[in-house]
C-alpha cells in the first residue's frame, strides 16, 4: 500500500526524464521517448482485456471421438497418437468448462495436475501437423516454437516465458483466453543434457529447469524486465491512470505438448531390456523395430537420455507415433485434404492451370518418397523434383490443363516436349478428363464415407447428389473437403432463403422438395445463377398460376419438385385441373 502511494506521488515528467537518461546511456541517441501526452489519444499498446475468453470455453463440448473423427480426415494411421491426444486434450478443456460452470468454481484441488503430453516418433510423421489441426479445431490460442532457440533465464537467447507472452498476443490480448491455450515445443530432444559436457548447459538442462514452473503452475509477468518497450508501455499506462498495473498470466490451465524424434533413445531402451533378460533360463529380447522399442520407453530411459527427473515428471502423458510405410505415403497422397497435392494444385492454379494426378503417378511418387527415408516430408521433395520443369515452362504457354501420369513422373522432360509439340503422341485432353472423373468419383465416395462427421459439423443432409456436388466443387477449386461442404451448405441456405423471400414478395408459401433444392443449387454452382435470378424466374413461371389457385380455393402452400421446375406449365395445368373443379 505504501509502495502504491509513493508511486502516485512521483512526478510523471521526472520518471520520463530518468528513463530517458537511462536509455541514452544504454543505447546512445538511437532510442528516444516520445511523451504520450504530446501524441494524439489512442488505445493502450496492449489493448483492453475483453471478457469473452472463458465464455468461449464454457461452451466447449467436443468429445474425444469427435476429435478423432476430425483428425482421420487429415492424418493416416497413428491411431494410438490420435487417441491419446484427442482424449487428453478434450478432457483438459472439458474440465476447464466444468470448473467454470460449477457453483463453487472458486474452490480448487490442492496440487494441480496437468496432462502435459510428450510425443515421440521419427521425423516427418506428422507430429506438428496433428497439433496444428487440433488447435484449429478447438479454437484456442496456440503457440509453436523450437526448444533449441531458448536458453536459461538471464542468458543470451529466448526466454521460455516469452511463450506465454506470445499466447497473449495470439489471444489478441485476452489474458483469460490465453490462460487456456496450448504451447507446443518441438525438437524437445535437442535440449537433453549431453553427458560429454562438464559444467552448465544453459541451452539444455538450463531450459529444462526454466520450463519446470510454467509447465506446472506459475504467474508470468507480461512486462519484460529491462525491455525499453515494456518500460514505455508502463509509463504510458501510469500517466493515463496514475496507477501501477501488474498484468500476469497464470499457467495452471495452459497445456504443454512436447515432441521430438529422440534419435538414440531406442538404443537405451534396448540396452535396458537386454540387461533385464540376462541370466539363467532367460532369453534375450528379440530385435524389435524402433516403434516397438519407443512404446516400451520408461522415465529412467528419458533421464539417461539427458532429461532431469523433475522435467519428465511434469510430462505424465506419452504417445508414440509410428513410422510411415510406402503404403501409408500413397494413402497420404490420396487423401483429399493432404497439403502436398493441395499446395501443388495451388501453385499451378496461380498460373491458371488445372492439374490432376492419376493413381499410377501417386504410386510412383510414394515409392520415391519412401526411399528418401524422411517420412511425409519426402513427398514434398519428390513432387517438386518431378513437376519443376512443367512449373517453369507451362505458364508461358497456352496450356490450361495438366494430367500427372506415371510417364510424366518417370520422364518429365520427354513428356514436356510431347505436351508442347504441335502433334503430341498422347491425347492429353482426354487423359485429363478421365483422371478428373476418376478423382470426382473417389472424392464422392470419400464424402459419403465421412458423411456423419461432415453432417455433424455443417448440419446439412448429405444425399448422394450433394456428395457429388461437393466433390465437383472440390475438384474445381483448391480447398479442403470441409470447405467444399461448407460452400454447398451456403448454397442450400440460399435456396431456403429464396423460399422465405417468395412468401414475402408473392404472398405464397412455396416449399421446394429436396430434389428441387439440389437442382437449384446446381444452377448456382454450374451456371452462376444468383438468388435474384432464381426469384425472378420463379415469379415469371409460377406466380400467375399459383395466385389464381389461391384466389379460387384459398390454398397458399405449394410443394414443388425438380420436374415441376423443369416444366412449370405442365405442373400448373395439372394443379389447376385438380384444385379448381
Amino acid at each position: 500500500m505504501k509502495q502504491t502511494q509513493t508511486i502516485r506521488a512521483q512526478d510523471p515528467k521526472k520518471i520520463e526524464k530518468e528513463l530517458g537518461e537511462f536509455l541514452n546511456k544504454k543505447f546512445g541517441g538511437n532510442v528516444r521517448i516520445i511523451s504520450p501526452t504530446a501524441q494524439p489519444q489512442k488505445s493502450s499498446v496492449n489493448g483492453s482485456v475483453p471478457n469473452k475468453g472463458k465464455k468461449e470455453l464454457v461452451d466447449f463440448t467436443i468429445k474425444p471421438a469427435e476429435l478423432i473423427a476430425y483428425l482421420d480426415q487429415y492424418v493416416v494411421r497413428q491411431a494410438q497418437a490420435k487417441s491419446v491426444l484427442a482424449t487428453k486434450i478434450c478432457t483438459h478443456f472439458n474440465r476447464i468448462r466444468h470448473q467454470e460452470t460449477r457453483e463453487d468454481k472458486g474452490s480448487k484441488i490442492t496440487g494441480n495436475i496437468k496432462s502435459n503430453i510428450l510425443m515421440l516418433g521419427p521425423t516427418g510423421i506428422g507430429k506438428t501437423y496433428l497439433i496444428k489441426l487440433i488447435a484449429r479445431k478447438i479454437g484456442v490460442p496456440f503457440v509453436k516454437a523450437d526448444a533449441t532457440k531458448f536458453s536459461e533465464t538471464g542468458y543470451v537467447g529466448g526466454d521460455v516465458e516469452d511463450l506465454i507472452r506470445d499466447l497473449v498476443k495470439e489471444a489478441e490480448d485476452d489474458i483469460e483466453l490465453a490462460e487456456c491455450g496450448i504451447v507446443y515445443l518441438d525438437e524437445i530432444d535437442k535440449i537433453a543434457a549431453s553427458p560429454d559436457v562438464i559444467g552448465a548447459q544453459v541451452s539444455r538442462s538450463g531450459v529444462q529447469r526454466a520450463l519446470l514452473k510454467p509447465m506446472e503452475e506459475t504467474e508470468v509477468d507480461l512486462k519484460v524486465p529491462h525491455d525499453p518497450v515494456s518500460m514505455m508501455q508502463e509509463l504510458e499506462r501510469f500517466q493515463r491512470t496514475g496507477k501501477r498495473v501488474v498484468r500476469r498470466v497464470n499457467t495452471a490451465n495452459i497445456l504443454f505438448i512436447l515432441s521430438g524424434a529422440f534419435t538414440g533413445l531406442t538404443d537405451l531402451v534396448r540396452q535396458r531390456l537386454t540387461r533385464q533378460t540376462i541370466g539363467f533360463n532367460s532369453r534375450l529380447s528379440s530385435t524389435d523395430d524402433d516403434t516397438s522399442l519407443l512404446k516400451q520407453t520408461r522415465a529412467e530411459d528419458l533421464v539417461k537420455f539427458g532429461f532431469e527427473s523433475e522435467f519428465i515428471g511434469r510430462v505424465p502423458v506419452r504417445c508414440i507415433l509410428e513410422t510411415l510405410s510406402e503404403t501409408d505415403l500413397y494413402t497420404i497422397l490420396k487423401m483429399p485434404n493432404n497439403p502436398v497435392i493441395l499446395n501443388k494444385r495451388l501453385d499451378f492454379a496461380a498460373y491458371g492451370i488445372d492439374i490432376v494426378f492419376d493413381d499410377d503417378a501417386l504410386t510412383v511418387l510414394a515409392h520415391r518418397a519412401f526411399k528418401e527415408n524422411t517420412g511425409a516430408r519426402g513427398l514434398v521433395s519428390v513432387v517438386e523434383d518431378a513437376l519443376l520443369p512443367f512449373e517453369e515452362k507451362l505458364p508461358s504457354c497456352r496450356i490450361s490443363r495438366l494430367v500427372v501420369t506415371k510417364q510424366v513422373i518417370n520422364d518429365p522432360l520427354g513428356t514436356l516436349k510431347d505436351l508442347l509439340s504441335d502433334t503430341p503422341a498422347y491425347d492429353w485432353e482426354s487423359l485429363h478428363k478421365k483422371a478428373s472423373e476418376t478423382q470426382i468419383q473417389y472424392i464422392t465416395r470419400y464424402i459419403q464415407e465421412n458423411a456423419d462427421t461432415l453432417v455433424a459439423t455443417h448440419g446439412l443432409n448429405l444425399s448422394a447428389a450433394r456428395c457429388e456436388m461437393a466433390a465437383r466443387y472440390f475438384h474445381a477449386h483448391v480447398l479442403e473437403i470441409d470447405d467444399a461442404v461448407s460452400r454447398i451448405t451456403t448454397h442450400y441456405d440460399t435456396i431456403k432463403e429464396i423460399e422465405r423471400e417468395s412468401s414475402r414478395n408473392m404472398g405464397l408459401d412455396i416449399i421446394f422438395e429436396e430434389d428441387a433444392i439440389d437442382f437449384l443449387m446446381l444452377q448456382i454452382l454450374d451456371h452462376g445463377a444468383s438468388a435474384d435470378d432464381i426469384l425472378s424466374k420463379l415469379h415469371n413461371a409460377f406466380y400467375d398460376g399459383l395466385n389464381l389457385i389461391k384466389e379460387k380455393t384459398g390454398k397458399h402452400r405449394f410443394f414443388i419438385t425438380k420436374t415441376d421446375l423443369q416444366d412449370s406449365e405442365a405442373y400448373l395445368n395439372q394443379l389447376i385441373r385438380k384444385e379448381i373443379k
